[in-house]
């Protein structure tokens, strides 16, 4: 039995977990959740405080803590352990994370952004069990991927591996990553909410009457992808054909990647799990018109296994990928001297 925690970051909130790991299997055994301080520094205190508290509660496990992994929104630099001015965290400009967390717990400690984050703990745990090359897509307030190739994480030269969101799929279109006709401008929660506040108003200023879930000029601004979604389920036309277009789009960015990785798996988070009904079919139809055939043959499209709790296991996935790597190379390491 080998105990993990993980740390996930965010712009307004936190989290601490503690897992236990057990033949490839993980047991989430407690969490507590915190909002993001003013500072860097009280977060990061916060976070040690918490976690400390947590581990009142099992000290068994605080004695077999093999490694704390840290996952967080982008751009950073896992080497170094720095976080690097992601947009959700002002003020976190080459924050160094890692050490004071080491020096309080004594154990490694890894960092990943979130997707990758998120990949690890899939292909761990999850629908992408068993594979040795697959993407992660985030689809949700952003759209980034996370690359298992050869079987291992794909990083890049400087952690900017797995950016998708910045491809551009037309030349015009919703704003994402800031660039009009983005991967993510169409197929993420805040481009979908802007490409339909903007249908909205064309209509209105049209002299179109308003869709179900819009009743006035003065909430345009306000309407968010879950109003489409919901609106979507009970048959809006507006809101059908919304859907329809991030299916197409979605299909579109999924067949570049297919073409370019010839993954196994693409396990898709987020807004895919939750309206994959409405987004498949056009998705689907993108996709066998746009992806090489044989690629597209082998590659199987799903929603995470671990649904809205793969942020849970993500960060613990970054520690239990540290503890084995670490493990391997001790291994070797004692071999070569034998």
């Amino acid at each position: 039995m080998i105990t993990y925690a993980g740390i996930d970051i965010g712009g307004t909130k936190c989290a601490v977990t503690i897992g236990r790991s057990s033949d490839n299997r993980i047991e989430i055994l407690d969490k507590a959740y915190f909002l993001t301080a003013p500072t860097p520094e009280e977060t990061i205190q916060q976070m040690i405080d918490e976690l400390t508290l947590l581990f009142l509660k099992y000290p068994e496990d605080r004695q077999r803590l093999q490694a704390v992994g840290i996952s967080c929104g982008g751009p950073l630099d896992s080497q170094r352990g720095l976080i690097l001015s992601p947009p959700n965290l002002p003020h976190w400009d080459k924050v160094d994370v890692i050490s004071p967390i080491k020096h309080h717990f004594d154990v490694p400690i890894g960092l990943q952004n979130d997707a990758n984050a998120c990949a690890l703990a899939e292909w761990q745990w999850g629908a992408g069990q068993g594979t040795r090359n697959m993407i992660f897509l985030t689809f949700g307030t952003g759209m980034g991927a996370g690359l298992i190739l050869d079987g291992r994480l794909y990083s890049g030269t400087n952690d900017n591996a797995g950016e998708v969101g910045h491809i551009r799929l037309a030349n015009e279109g919703p704003i994402g990553y800031n660039k009009a006709g983005s991967f993510e401008g169409f197929c993420s929660g805040g481009g979908i909410a802007r490409a339909t506040q903007s249908v909205v108003r064309e209509r209105i200023d049209s002299g179109g009457a308003f869709p179900s879930f819009c009743h006035s000029s003065d909430s345009i601004h306000e309407i968010s992808t879950r109003d489409v979604a919901e609106a979507a389920e009970r048959g809006d036309p507006l809101a059908l054909r919304i859907f329809q277009d991030v299916g197409r789009n979605l299909g579109r960015g999924v067949a570049i990647l297919i073409d370019i990785l010839n993954p196994q798996k693409v396990i898709i988070g987020s807004i895919y799990g939750r309206q994959r009904q409405l987004i498949e079919p056009y998705m689907q139809e993108e996709l066998h018109r746009e992806a090489l055939p044989d690629s597209l043959a082998v590659c199987e499209i799903v929603p995470a296994a671990l649904g809205e709790e793969v942020g849970d296991y993500a960060a613990l996935s970054v520690a239990r990928t540290l503890h084995m790597s670490q493990s391997q190379l001790y291994s070797i390491r004692r071999d070569d001297k034998q």
